[in-house]
């Protein structure tokens, strides 16, 4: 991979990751949604100030002005390394390691896609107005619907199998490229004025938010 100057190093993001641990509660993101939500953002229909996104991210004061400028400073780096690793066809998600029952560890996308659905509901109406639209749209979502609906991210009253482990890594490769092609759509059909100003309209076909998770140890 590139080496942006931009992204914060592993180093960097381990401390981003033991802050986030340090004052996670139920609803909180860890780093694997920090990065799906920031990714949700960079490539959808519009961008959104920090302003927007850092209540999504931080909920406590800092301890002291030296920890959150530290903390401020990574999450902005984070943020401008994702149109830059986009831009050099190398972005690679941050996703979560889980523990099984077995006491295996193995990879999620759970809180990757958690951070990204709450990036799409910062631009929920010009995303339900587009997806109601537009198949291709659906389509391009298709492996990040699948690893959603396998990890209970989105509930659906149809029926649907359990992704097997090998359908699941294969969805997990083809996050990147999922990524890629969002990005791509967005910047060749923006969102309209009507689409701007929609409010409410279809929700992402017929699925349903479960009740907001954490994700695991952070890989990358």
């Amino acid at each position: 991979m590139i080496d942006h100057p931009a992204a914060p190093d592993d180093t960097e993001l381990d401390q981003l990751d033991l802050y986030f641990r340090d004052h996670a509660a139920d609803d909180t993101l860890l780093l694997d949604g920090v990065h799906g939500l920031l990714t949700a953002l960079a490539v959808g229909p519009e961008p959104a100030l920090p302003d927007e996104w850092l209540a999504e991210v931080l909920h406590q004061p800092f301890a002291d002005e030296a920890e959150g400028g530290h903390i401020l400073d990574l999450l902005a780096r984070l943020n401008d390394s994702i149109p830059l690793e986009l831009a050099s066809e190398d972005y690679e998600p941050i996703l979560g390691e889980v523990e099984q029952p077995s006491d295996d560890l193995t990879i999620s996308a759970a809180g990757w896609l958690e951070g990204f659905s709450r990036g799409i509901d910062l631009r929920a109406p010009i995303w339900e107005s587009r997806l109601a639209e537009d198949q291709e749209l659906m389509e391009m979502m298709g492996p990040l619907m699948a690893l959603a609906l396998d990890d209970g991210i989105f509930v659906s009253d149809a029926e649907f199998e359990r992704l097997t482990p090998q359908d699941y890594e294969a969805c997990l490769n083809q996050i990147p490229d999922a990524v890629a092609a969002l990005a791509h759509y967005w910047r060749v059909r923006p969102p309209s004025e009507r689409e701007r100003k929609a409010r409410g309209g279809a929700s992402v076909s017929d699925f349903h938010q479960q009740p907001r998770r954490r994700g695991g140890r952070w890989v990358h």
